[in-house]
């Protein structure tokens, strides 16, 4: 099962950049073995959208059918790294093709614009800067396949 992070905007060169991709790369190679992957990375470029109905419209624009859709959102649900684990295991077992995460912009996602999610993540409810929370959810993805492969990265 691939997994892919839909994001608004685009990650320059510079420490976050290298974080993402270390991440991605990493969980694409851990994944491998256990059905999951490549790990993608979808940017979209927001210079042209206006609102929060736009970014959403345009994120959905690219979600294939099918897919699991996980929506970032501070009042979704927290789940720990073993959930996330969890839920990815049963998606895979399921035989989904691919799960999406996507991440919204400023003003958080146009729900109206978009489909159903099959789950809404949040990181808490503190608010982080948008190249921070690709960062986290890149390294959660990982983690959460490294949990499935029984790799010793994650230790409770």
């Amino acid at each position: 099962m691939r997994l892919r992070v839909a994001a608004l905007g685009r990650i320059k060169s510079g420490p976050e950049r290298t974080l993402v991709d270390d991440y991605l790369d990493r969980g694409t190679a851990t994944g491998r073995a256990i059905g999951l992957g490549p790990f993608a990375e979808s940017e979209i470029d927001t210079r042209s959208l206006k609102s929060s109905s736009d970014e959403s419209r345009a994120l959905a624009a690219g979600l294939d059918p099918g897919a699991r859709i996980v929506l970032l959102d501070e009042r979704g649900k927290a789940l720990n790294s073993r959930q996330l684990a969890r839920q990815i295991g049963q998606w895979r077992d399921e035989g989904c093709r691919e799960a999406v995460f996507c991440i919204g912009g400023a003003d958080g996602h146009d729900r109206s614009q978009l489909p159903q999610p099959d789950l809404m993540l949040s990181f808490g409810p503190a608010v982080f800067p948008h190249k921070l929370v690709r960062v986290m959810l890149a390294e959660q993805l990982y983690r959460a396949v490294s949990i499935l492969a029984g790799t010793p990265y994650h230790r409770d």
